[in-house]
């Protein structure tokens, strides 16, 4: 078998939604389980949870049969609603909370002759200018679907688009348009996602939405999930697949980027591009070997990538390789690779064996 797996805490992320809950007391709080739970398998985040979530958010539909085959009762939060009006009928079969974001997928609602009338969220578009109502054509909407047979709850939703730059003028903005609404009578709200959890309990309203804290890595660029109290839920590992030694001024991998400028002794790890390894990254990103950091040398390939151990001498074949984890946060593989956690995290591929330890 090759040797590389995507090793998931499940622990961790029992104890990634508490800290959550604790930042936010006496709020009820949706974990964050779209795209396949960030990556770590919704199956099992969502079978480990299961009680202790309050509910469970996700993207499309078919999430939300995922995750409505796993647990019977616990609500799901769709959240970017229903994209053909036929889905409504399905949703109310599924007993889902669905966001209603512009004024389409309102009159669809309001024509759909459903079993059950649905929780419905109301989203603002407070300053993201993605998706949701303006103020004025929100309060229209909320006139039109309060009362209406399709509805049980109405709700209010928006999202932060700089909660992760504390102290951005945006988010106070934000703020203000959703307070706005303050008025209008809304059963249940939601703002906060993870960076507001943790830094603006102003935004905190009645449910919060841990995502990218869920898993461990920290939603901000200059505080580390360490700091803040999470612990990371996945660590991808691998091994030295081979080692040799490179005379000074010979190259290493594809394009031969990476020269040699002195003897080194250069190893091979089984993990590359393919398995979700972002293949930018570049020469001297740091790899865990042995429990020590080397950099690496030369491009990522499909399937392997090259390291130099010419200061790790004792490294031999079959040594363990984390290429991030509990001693390399995800966070600063992003950073170096100018990315950010929560796209590493969701492109390991499926050719990735996930090991879970409870």
């Amino acid at each position: 078998m090759r040797p590389l797996i995507a090793a998931i805490d499940l622990s961790a992320i029992r104890h990634n939604y508490a800290v959550a809950k604790r930042c936010a007391p006496g709020r009820e709080a949706f974990a964050v389980v779209k795209a396949n739970a960030y990556g770590h398998g919704v199956r099992e985040v969502v079978s480990v949870l299961h009680g202790e979530a309050d509910g469970f958010a996700v993207a499309c539909l078919e999430e939300a049969a995922e995750v409505r085959a796993l647990d019977d009762q616990t609500r799901i939060l769709l959240l970017e609603g229903c994209f053909e009006a036929v889905e409504y009928q399905l949703a109310a079969q599924l007993g889902l909370d669905v966001v209603v974001q512009g004024s389409e997928q309102a009159a669809a609602l309001l024509a759909a002759p459903l079993s059950r009338p649905l929780n419905v969220w109301l989203k603002l578009d407070s300053g993201m200018h993605r998706l949701g109502f303006g103020e004025d054509e929100l309060r229209h909407c909320h006139a039109r679907l309060k009362g209406a047979p399709q509805v049980a709850e109405l709700n209010l939703i928006s999202h932060f688009a700089c909660a992760d730059l504390r102290g951005h003028e945006l988010n106070e903005r934000q703020l203000e348009s959703f307070l706005g609404l303050l008025e209008l009578d809304f059963d249940r709200r939601s703002l906060a996602n993870s960076a507001a959890i943790l830094t603006m309990p102003a935004a905190h309203m009645d449910w919060v939405r841990p995502g990218i804290m869920l898993y461990g890595a920290s939603p901000f660029a200059d505080i580390s999930a360490h700091e803040l109290g999470l612990k990371p839920a996945m660590s991808l590992s691998a091994k030295l697949i081979a080692v040799r030694e490179v005379a000074m001024g010979e190259s290493v991998g594809y394009g031969a980027t990476w020269e040699a400028a002195r003897p080194s002794r250069i190893g091979t790890v089984s993990c590359g591009y393919a398995d979700g390894y972002p293949r930018h990254a570049p020469s001297g990103t740091p790899v865990i070997v042995n429990g020590q950091r080397v950099p690496l040398a030369g491009r990522v390939s499909m399937d392997m990538l090259a390291v130099d151990l010419t200061d790790l001498p004792s490294a031999v074949v079959g040594d363990p390789v984390e290429l991030w984890g509990a001693q390399l946060p995800v966070d600063e593989l992003a950073a170096a690779c100018g990315t950010i956690g929560y796209e590493l995290l969701t492109k390991v591929t499926a050719r990735v064996p996930r090991r879970y330890l409870a």
